[in-house]
């Protein structure tokens, strides 16, 4: 598992860890399977709601995937001042490495809407680069 670098912006912070799946992937088929955890962090003193996902999916031979929608794993969660909310998900590459970035849209108590960006992170099996 490593961990990646941290985002801040209004004072929300995330944080990710990746895993690499060797027991659901198939490199025979070209099916490479990992987890990634999200830990979002609110720094501000307010509490702040994700609305929405957006992610940008890239694999070693440059082919791209876009997800989007509301929330995350079926949730749009309530952060309050202070505290954080942790996730896991997944994604399934064609190559044994890859990158995920993009970012969170969420609101503040005064209804304004502002985005999280969430920097590239890397997603490879162990060992690859060495």
């Amino acid at each position: 598992m490593t961990m990646q670098p941290a985002t801040e912006i209004k004072a929300i912070n995330v944080l990710v860890k990746t895993a690499y799946l060797p027991e659901q992937s198939m490199a025979d088929d070209e099916k490479y399977v990992f987890s990634y955890t999200i830990t979002i962090e609110n720094n501000s003193d307010s509490p702040v709601k994700l609305l929405n996902r957006h992610w940008v999916i890239t694999d070693a031979n440059g082919d791209t995937t876009e997800v989007q929608g509301e929330g995350v794993i079926g949730q749009q969660p309530n952060i309050l001042p202070g505290q954080h909310f942790t996730y896991s998900s997944g994604c399934i590459l064609k190559t044994p490495i890859g990158t995920m970035q993009g970012h969170y849209q969420m609101r503040d108590q005064v209804e304004q809407l502002f985005d999280v960006d969430i920097p590239v992170f890397r997603l490879a099996i162990p060992n690859i680069l060495n």
